[in-house]
């Protein structure tokens, strides 16, 4: 069996799987009976002055059939008091001593305040901080949470308050509701972050009701803006993570946030260079014991791999993400029907055909519809394998070419060269 343990910036958990920040732990009680079903870590709710939530403040995006493809919330920060959080951590951490509690926090952007906050939570005994500048409502309203995070100005210099009181490592966690996330990610690490977590929820408006016209979820007749997460975001979060991760300057540890659902999905963000992940919204869908899934899974995983610890996982695949230019123009797959296979729903041949680059052929032999791709105008774009509902009807072949592998940047390279 593998070894699940891991290290993120000095934060040690017997596992990666973390409860992000969120109503999951809300309470004592919650984080308590989550580390009785395995989870290795859990952050706290964000802690800082208690607000006044709304009523409803959920709503779910459904998609094909699948409940909860996406989540929206317009909930806040912690609505109860920092003394009754803080005794409760206290309680927890001494029922578990071994696993992993982060507070996560959010104050005004001022230099007294990081400093107050962090040594009373500190006092009871936290593994880590994390910063929360990634909230998109409500809290941003009032100069907080994304306010903070889209500016690197300030995610550096309230990194730097808090590092100047922080006895404890402490994660930034970033708001994706910017233009390039590595502008901050680099400005908390200049600030002296010791890991970054990402992300926080995307922007969003999770629909419109037909009937009433009101907004979804709505607060008596009005609506706003809310935080969006959930398996429909997990590409995004995933890109975010990878571009950071390459990034030399973003020289710190990760966190991964976005979308985790399952041991896969943790698997490729560790993967992508997350050194640990955090969940949310498939622990409120589908309760605290998905993690006994995810630890098994993950465990037969490495095993299969033959990888002794989780930690070696992290980053391999991070080389292997470039930028466009960097990559070969002649290298060619091409698609293949198995019509041994082929159910003749013709899926495919309407999409490339209409959508594509018309290289399915429709034809009869003995009777029987068959399709057959022209290899030859074949651009091995994908588009009838992903539209294809029966694996092995289409597979994806490289195709060896003759031609040296040559990249744009070198192709461009070449050109002005010879212009010259």
């Amino acid at each position: 069996m593998a070894d699940l343990r891991i290290d993120l910036a000095g934060i040690k958990s017997p596992n990666p799987f973390w409860l992000a920040s969120a109503p999951p732990t809300n309470s004592g009680y919650q984080v308590q009976r989550a580390f009785e079903a395995g989870w290795g870590g859990a952050v706290w709710k964000t802690l800082g002055e208690p607000i006044l939530n709304v009523s409803s403040r959920f709503a779910a995006v459904n998609f094909n059939g699948q409940r909860v493809a996406g989540f929206n919330n317009i909930e806040l920060i912690t609505d109860r008091p920092l003394e009754v959080n803080l005794k409760e951590i206290v309680e927890t951490k001494k029922r578990f001593p071994n696993h992993a509690i982060i507070a996560s926090l959010m104050v005004e952007p001022k230099q007294e305040k990081w400093h107050e906050i962090v040594k009373k939570v500190e006092a009871v005994g936290v593994d880590g901080l994390e910063l929360n500048f990634g909230c998109p409502h409500g809290m941003a309203e009032r100069g907080m949470g994304s306010a903070s995070g889209q500016v690197p100005e300030l995610v550096e210099k309230q990194t730097y308050w808090v590092k100047e009181a922080a006895r404890t490592p402490v994660i930034v966690k970033l708001t994706p509701n910017i233009t390039d996330i590595t502008m901050t990610a680099e400005a908390a690490v200049r600030g002296g972050a010791d890991a970054v977590s990402m992300i926080n929820t995307i922007n969003s408006l999770a629909g419109v009701d037909l009937d009433t016209w009101n907004t979804v979820p709505h607060v008596g007749g009005k609506g706003a803006h809310g935080g969006y997460c959930g398996p429909a975001v997990k590409p995004i979060a995933l890109n975010m993570v990878a571009e950071c991760a390459r990034n030399p300057l973003v020289n710190v540890p990760i966190s991964g946030i976005g979308g985790i659902s399952n041991w896969q999905d943790a698997a490729e963000f560790m993967l992508m260079g997350a050194t640990g992940v955090q969940v949310c919204t498939a622990a409120m869908h589908h309760g605290f014991s998905i993690v006994e899934d995810m630890i098994d899974g993950l465990n037969n995983y490495l095993d299969g791999k033959g990888i002794a610890s989780v930690m070696d996982l992290v980053g391999q695949s991070v080389p292997r993400y470039s930028n466009w230019g960097d990559l070969d123009l002649n290298y060619n797959i091409v698609a293949q029907i198995n019509n041994d296979v082929c159910i003749n729903c013709n899926k495919c041949h309407i999409a490339c055909e209409d959508t594509s680059h018309q290289c399915i052929d429709l034809y009869t032999e003995n009777g029987r519809p068959m399709l057959k791709v022209r290899e030859q105008d074949c651009v091995g774009c994908n588009l009838c394998a992903i539209v294809c509902p029966v694996d092995g009807a289409i597979s994806m072949i490289e195709r060896k070419s003759t031609i040296p592998p040559m990249t744009w940047n070198e192709r461009q390279s070449l050109i002005s060269n010879f212009t010259r």
